[in-house]
C-alpha cells in the first residue's frame, strides 16, 4: 500500500463517484463507456491541465502544492475530512524517506483515572488500529460484554473494534443500523492508513479484513473517509433491549482515543444503561475483584 496507489485510488473512485449532473456538465445525452466524471472534466473544474491531473492519478507526480490540491478537493466536492485525507496522501510519499514506524500504544496514568471518573458512562480507550487498549466495566459490559473482561491488558488478545464489527455475530447484532457503523468504521481506517503508512500491522489488519469481509472489501474500495468524532447509534443490547447513545471521541491528536457513548436526560436509553449498571454491579459482589474494575494496563 504505497502512498501513489493509494492516491491514485482515491481520486479516480471519486471522480467516477461524482456524476456530471450533479455539477453542472453538459453530457448532451450521450453514452458514457465509464461512469462519473472524465480526467478531462475534472482537470478543467479543478483549473489544472488534463496531462498534469492525469499524472497525479497515476501516481506520477507527487508535486501537487497545497493549493491545486485544494482545487482538485474543490472539484471532487471532498468535504474537510476528505479535503486532509488527500493532503495526506500526497505527504506520505514525500516523506516517506523520513518516516518511522509507529511504536506500540499504551494507555497512560491520567487516561486510567479518566476511565475511573467516567464510571457511570461507558467508555473504551481505542488505539490508531481500532484496538481497544481498555475500557470501564459499563464500556465492557454495553460494547463486548460477550468477551473477556480482561482481554485489553493482553496485548496478544486484544479486542479490535473493526474485527468486531465486520467478523463477530454479537457486536454486529448491536447496531440496528449495522451497515452505518460499518461505514464509519472503514471511513476512519482510510485516514489512519494515510497517516500510518508504514505501520505494517495495520496493513496486516485490512488485509485479513477484506480476505474475511466482502462487505468490508466493498466499502475499502469505495475509498469513503470520515473522521468517527461523533455519531449517534441505535443499539440492540441483548441484556437491556434498544438504546440509543452518542458514541463521541474525548481525545484527539496523536495517542490512544478515549470513546464514551452518552443517552440523553430523562429518555428510555438512560433507563436501559442505568438497568445494566445495576446489572454489572449486582455481578461484581461474585466476581473475581481482580477481573473488575476499569481495565487500563499502562504496560
Amino acid at each position: 500500500m504505497t502512498g501513489k496507489s493509494q492516491l491514485g485510488d482515491f481520486l479516480q473512485a471519486r471522480r467516477s463517484q461524482l456524476l456530471p449532473e450533479d455539477i453542472g456538465v453538459p453530457t448532451y445525452g450521450e453514452r458514457r463507456r465509464v461512469p462519473g466524471l472524465r480526467r478531462e472534466e475534472l482537470a478543467l473544474l479543478a483549473g489544472v491541465s488534463v496531462s498534469y491531473y492525469t499524472r497525479l492519478e497515476q501516481g506520477q507526480s507527487l508535486s501537487a502544492s497545497p493549493e491545486v490540491l485544494d482545487a482538485i478537493a474543490g472539484a471532487l466536492r471532498l468535504d474537510e475530512s476528505e479535503r486532509q485525507h488527500l493532503h495526506d496522501l500526497v505527504g506520505v510519499d514525500r516523506h516517506r524517506t523520513r518516516g518511522r514506524r509507529p511504536g506500540p500504544e499504551r494507555v497512560t496514568e491520567a487516561t486510567a483515572q479518566l476511565l475511573d471518573v467516567l464510571a457511570d458512562v461507558p467508555a473504551i480507550v481505542l488505539g490508531r488500529r481500532s484496538d481497544v487498549l481498555a475500557w470501564n466495566r459499563l464500556g465492557h459490559a454495553l460494547f463486548a460484554g460477550h468477551l473477556d473482561p480482561g482481554a485489553p491488558d493482553l496485548s496478544a488478545q486484544r479486542p479490535n473494534m473493526a474485527q468486531l464489527v465486520f467478523l463477530d455475530g454479537h457486536t454486529r447484532d448491536l447496531y440496528a443500523d449495522w451497515p452505518s457503523k460499518a461505514r464509519a468504521v472503514v471511513g476512519n481506517l482510510r485516514l489512519v492508513a494515510a497517516q500510518h503508512p508504514q505501520d505494517t500491522a495495520l496493513h496486516a489488519l485490512l488485509g485479513e479484513l477484506s480476505a474475511k469481509s466482502p462487505e468490508f472489501a466493498s466499502m475499502w474500495a469505495d475509498h469513503r473517509v470520515k473522521a468517527c468524532t461523533v455519531a449517534a447509534y441505535e443499539m440492540r443490547h441483548p441484556l437491556v433491549g434498544p438504546l440509543t447513545v452518542v458514541q463521541q471521541t474525548l481525545s484527539h491528536g496523536p495517542g490512544p482515543n478515549v470513546v464514551v457513548a452518552t443517552t440523553e436526560a430523562g429518555s428510555p436509553s438512560r433507563a436501559a444503561l442505568a438497568l445494566l449498571a445495576q446489572a454489572i454491579n449486582q455481578d461484581t459482589a461474585t466476581a473475581d475483584p481482580a477481573r473488575m474494575g476499569p481495565r487500563a494496563s499502562t504496560a
